[in-house]
């Protein structure tokens, strides 16, 4: 599952409305928005998701939140490390080769050197 999918699924849920349901309503098929919630579909079209803020009545941060889950659900990520230092190029081969071993743990701590290098300025 992506980010995207994850948080689709709760909404869908916690308002007790069904994949067929929802689909129905959105103008998408069933198989599309079961795809979409496991992760099996890029990135949803940012008109879709706007016709998903409107049906769930979502506003401000959460459709923002939504938004940016979106943005960070690719599946099939692609990484251009060309022009920049070789140990980038290195570790985001391996990185593809080891993602699929990593525990939660193991990407938390990922993550969160992540998001400690955005915050820090450069230089």
């Amino acid at each position: 599952m992506t980010p995207f999918g994850v948080k689709l699924r709760e909404l869908r849920e916690a308002r007790g409305v069904s994949l067929a349901d929802m689909a129905a309503e959105l103008g998408i098929s069933s198989a599309y928005l079961s795809a979409l919630e496991h992760g099996k579909r890029g990135r949803p079209s940012w008109y879709l998701i706007q016709r998903i803020i409107a049906y769930f009545n979502i506003i401000w941060d959460d459709a923002e939140q939504l938004l940016g889950l979106a943005r960070i659900s690719h599946p099939r990520v692609t990484i251009d490390t060309s022009g920049l230092d070789p140990r980038a190029t290195e570790f985001a081969n391996r990185l593809a080769l080891a993602i699929k071993d990593l525990d939660r743990d193991a990407l938390d701590d990922l993550m969160r050197v992540l998001d400690a290098r955005r915050r820090k300025p450069p230089g």
